[in-house]
């Protein structure tokens, strides 16, 4: 029977409190946060809890790498549960979410893009390893983009050195399309 690690729910994130655990789901993907370590090195060790957003638990979980279980009551936690919780906290999670995980499944590394004005970094390697090279933003077919808004992504992925990126879900689930911007100087 293969060990599943166990991931708290606490409030809207999700702790691993063994050290060692946290070690090994961190190094699968650089999954979650070490408490206390802004910048973790990928073959460092620490012995500090790590807290997990929702959508990394939520992926986890679906991957059968982690069990989630309730911090008051000890009992595991459904991923109905989590994916409520996680509507309630995310705007447009649904969309989020099916991005997180196909730039995951396609074994991609992905952070929060906020610091970037973005939905999503994504590495082909890691934090530590190489910098984000893409800046991944989610949209339906249904949503508009005037060219304000392209310029001013544009611009600010730039500034930053990264490539923008629109990720619009297929109509058939579970494919994705991108969208990718290259800047030139006219």
């Amino acid at each position: 029977m293969v060990h599943k690690i166990v991931a708290e729910l606490v409030g809207t994130r999700l702790i691993v409190w063994t050290p060692k655990d946290g070690v090994t789901i961190y190094r699968q993907g650089f999954f979650g946060k070490p408490v206390g370590i802004p910048k973790p090195k990928p073959d460092q060790d620490f012995s500090a809890p790590l807290v997990l957003d929702m959508m990394e638990a939520l992926y986890l979980q679906e991957k059968e790498r982690i069990k989630v279980v309730d911090t008051k009551t000890k009992k595991l936690v459904a991923r109905t549960r989590l994916m409520k919780l996680a509507a309630v906290t995310y705007k447009n999670f649904e969309l989020g979410y099916s991005v997180y995980r196909d730039l995951r499944d396609r074994g991609l590394i992905v952070t929060p893009g906020i610091r970037f004005g973005s939905d999503f970094a994504v590495y082909e390697h890691g934090p530590g390893i190489d910098h984000a090279p893409f800046i991944v933003t989610g949209r339906t077919e249904k949503d508009k983009m005037g060219p304000f808004e392209i310029v001013l992504a544009g611009r600010l992925a730039t500034t930053v050195r990264k490539q923008f990126t629109i990720a619009v879900p297929k109509k058939n689930k579970g494919k994705m399309d991108y969208l990718a911007f290259r800047w030139f100087k006219a």
